[in-house]
């Protein structure tokens, strides 16, 4: 990494700045090191420290840099992989899932909510919360809405609240014999909600996967799935697909 000026191109500067940077990243720094300060970055650049700026929020949203009150600006870790559906099929709960039941309770689903399970506007569905730890930190949060026509024998008294009865809700989920599932992944930003729960910032990106749930010739449970996009790299299959790194020493496996 010179001390080259930065030449007119058509892209705006602060993004031609990111992509140098990124791989300054690769080339002369670890994982965990302290960037130089905006003052030193920007004169080493010939850059406006507003346009440095830019460039570091830019790379912070990627996952390439984390900021750390009282400590700086340090190289990111590389994403972890968070595997979210396997070669088979398997309702939630199943013995190999590594989602923590938090609670449950019955509410009135969203419109859209209600429409994919094709249930009435205003009938109540177990929704069931979930969360996702990795390496003590929080990857993901759930909102699993099931039908009462889905799990007709679960109990109230036997579990009245909190995560016994999600536990509860996902046990006689079990009971059903499942016919497929489909699963769609978007780009959004964090609600206030799951933001809280993640330790974001609200509008915050994040991927949000949705599955659908086939038993009985209808959909028997659906699956809003929020994920961290600044630390997770989603993986299909048993493989985990392709893993493909940033920098020119580092190979794709």
């Amino acid at each position: 990494m010179g001390t080259t000026q930065l030449e007119t191109v058509p892209e705006p500067k602060y993004w031609h700045l990111k992509t140098v940077l990124s791989e300054a990243l690769d080339s002369e720094f670890t994982v965990g090191e302290i960037l130089p300060n905006e003052r030193d970055l920007a004169a080493r650049f010939g850059v406006a420290r507003a346009t440095l700026r830019q460039a570091l929020e830019q790379l912070e949203l990627e996952g390439r840099l984390q900021r750390r009150r009282g400590v700086g600006t340090t190289v990111a870790p590389p994403r972890m992989g968070v595997a979210v559906g396997t070669a088979r099929h398997a309702w939630p709960g199943a013995a190999d899932d590594a989602w923590q039941p938090v609670d449950s309770a019955p509410a009135v689903p969203s419109a859209a909510v209600a429409a994919a399970l094709e249930t009435g506007r205003d009938e109540p569905v177990h929704t069931v919360r979930r969360s996702r730890v990795s390496h003590g930190q929080p990857v993901a949060a759930e909102l699993l809405y099931v039908p009462a026509l889905s799990v007709p024998d679960l109990s109230a008294i036997d579990a009245p609240s909190g995560a016994a009865r999600a536990r509860a809700v996902l046990r006689e989920l079990q009971r059903l014999e499942l016919e497929g599932q489909d699963r769609a992944v978007e780009l959004g930003s964090a609600r206030a909600d799951d933001a809280k729960e993640l330790d974001r910032l609200p509008g915050a990106p994040v991927l949000v996967v949705t599955t659908r749930f086939f038993a009985g010739g209808r959909t028997a449970a659906l699956s809003v799935a929020t994920y961290r996009a600044d630390t997770c790299r989603l993986t299909f299959g048993d493989s985990g697909g392709v893993e493909i790194h940033h920098g020119p020493e580092r190979q794709a496996s």
